[in-house]
């Protein structure tokens, strides 16, 4: 990052130090109180930026800059939009080396995740540009003789918009593009922990894509300091719509202030989620997809597996299998495209992982690969035995670790993973589809794969969960219904009788 003169605070291309600010009404600026917080990268510890330390002040600028902004974007030519987010895309796609390096160095995310990422991002722009064509409404059948009637679907006006660092790139993007697609106009808090990936850049992209000024806004913040912030979007009433995509408890949170204002929220929390292998699955697809389902981003996503169900049948082979190929992965430096386990997100989320792992075993869990902490690395872990009562069994543990457990049939899979609070994501592999999907039917989960891993998101599906998982749907096919209002509309061409 870096910048120079007023525009100090605006970020530049390549990973120079250098301060960045909040970007609100079109202008790159520092935070209200002049305080900045050092971006560290989870790999080298290197101080990467000076970042805005934003607060509840500055969220209510860039509130009013977005409020200010709502006629004019909501107003544009389906033909404008369309054309900036296709120009974001081929910017996007222009800088992709440049973006996986700065989401490796930034948030520990090695290629394969990265270029996940860039990718779900480039088609989150390329199908939002086609929104501005959909249809605005529908014509409904009246009993009124001689009235026609509508339901038209028209913009809320602000969304304020929270995203994680786990996959920064594509949440941060799919918090803001569904919205600024509809007509909205946004104003974005990115994580403290990714606020360049999942924020700045989106900001830089876009602008430089020519959306107006105002139509989308990023504050940062320190660590431990989303509060105000987050109150900001809460109590303003000229925010409309929150979406929230993080951890169950805190969304729990967020969702008992936003009721107290009767704000409406999407929530995308998070998952505890199974792999059920059924006794005729072919073992070696089985341990491919299970090994990639639970570690892909060293299992820093909401959907990798947490526990991996096998049927009797095939539970000692599975396991051996398993094991040896977890334990082969590679751990290291995410800047080496071979890495597969990189670095975990904090210090604070490398002891989380060690006291569980810890738990689990002093309580009669076994080790089968891993469980030994390489700072800043967790290495992929494969835990067996886990009793119900030790914490990695039955909370989301966000990292490289995963429990095996062996089941007499796929429906006490299904039973077992049914207790859990959470219902993201499952997936089940069974020779027979059709199996498949009478089991996917039993499942209390949001999102069902047969025959694949869980670690799976396309712009335009219905992503979200169920129980303490959350509520709502993301997705650009789905969008309008969150971030849209239906208005009633009739109209007559004659006059109408009246009784008195």
């Amino acid at each position: 990052m870096a910048g120079a003169g007023r525009a100090s605070t605006r970020p530049a291309r390549g990973w120079q130090k250098a301060q960045v600010g909040h970007f609100v009404g079109g202008d790159w600026a520092p935070a209200g109180s002049g305080r900045w917080y050092p971006n560290r990268s989870p790999w080298s510890g290197e101080v990467l930026g000076e970042i805005a330390a934003g607060d509840g002040e500055d969220a209510h600028r860039a509130i009013e800059a977005a409020h200010a902004a709502f006629g004019g974007w909501a107003g544009e030519a389906p033909w404008r939009r369309q054309q900036i987010f296709l120009r974001a895309a081929d910017l996007l796609e222009g800088r992709r080396a440049e973006i996986l390096d700065a989401l490796a160095v930034e948030t520990g995310c090695g290629r394969h995740f990265g270029s996940v990422q860039v990718d779900f991002a480039l088609k989150l722009l390329r199908q939002a540009a086609t929104l501005a064509y959909r249809p605005a409404g529908e014509l409904l059948p009246s009993d009124v003789e001689g009235t026609q009637a509508m339901a038209v679907r028209r913009p809320v006006g602000v969304v304020g918009a929270i995203a994680p660092w786990n996959a920064s790139l594509a949440l941060g993007g799919r918090a803001v593009i569904g919205p600024l697609a509809l007509g909205n106009t946004v104003v974005l808090k990115p994580s403290e922990e990714s606020p360049y990936t999942g924020g700045a850049l989106w900001a830089e992209l876009l602008q430089e894509a020519g959306l107006p000024s105002g139509a989308l806004n990023v504050v940062t913040h320190a660590p431990g300091e989303a509060g105000g912030i987050g109150d900001a979007m809460l109590t303003s009433p000229l925010v409309k719509r929150i979406n929230f995509t993080g951890s169950t408890p805190t969304g729990r949170r967020l969702a008992e202030k936003a009721g107290r204002h009767l704000k409406r929220v999407v929530l995308q929390l998070s998952g505890q989620n199974p792999l059920i292998v059924a006794r005729d699955a072919e073992v070696g697809y089985a341990v491919d997809a299970a090994a990639y389902g639970a570690f892909i981003h060293q299992g820093q996503v909401c959907m990798c597996a947490r526990r991996v169900y096998v049927e009797r049948p095939l539970a000692e082979e599975f396991a051996e299998r398993f094991a040896a190929k977890v334990a082969a992965l590679p751990t290291g430096d995410p800047g080496d495209p071979a890495t597969v386990v990189g670095p975990v997100i904090n210090e604070w989320a490398l002891a989380l992982l060690d006291r569980r792992v810890n738990e689990a075993v002093e309580l009669g869990a076994r080790v089968l690969a891993g469980g030994v902490p390489r700072p800043p690395c967790y290495p992929a872990t494969v835990l067996t035995d886990v009793p119900d009562e030790a914490e990695i069994a039955h909370g989301e543990t966000f990292g490289p670790v995963v429990v095996l457990e062996a089941v007499d049939s796929a429906e006490e899979a299904v039973a077992r993973a049914n207790r859990s609070d959470l219902g993201l994501a499952a997936s089940i592999i069974t020779g027979d589809s059709r199996r498949g999907l009478r089991l996917a039917a039993k499942l209390d989960v949001g999102i069902v794969h047969v025959n694949d891993q869980p670690v799976n998101d396309e712009p335009h599906m219905p992503f979200g969960g169920v129980k303490d998982s959350g509520w709502g749907r993301f997705g650009l096919g789905f969008a309008a219904e969150e971030f849209c209002e239906l208005q009633w509309v009739t109209v007559r061409d004659q006059d109408r009788t009246f009784p008195f």
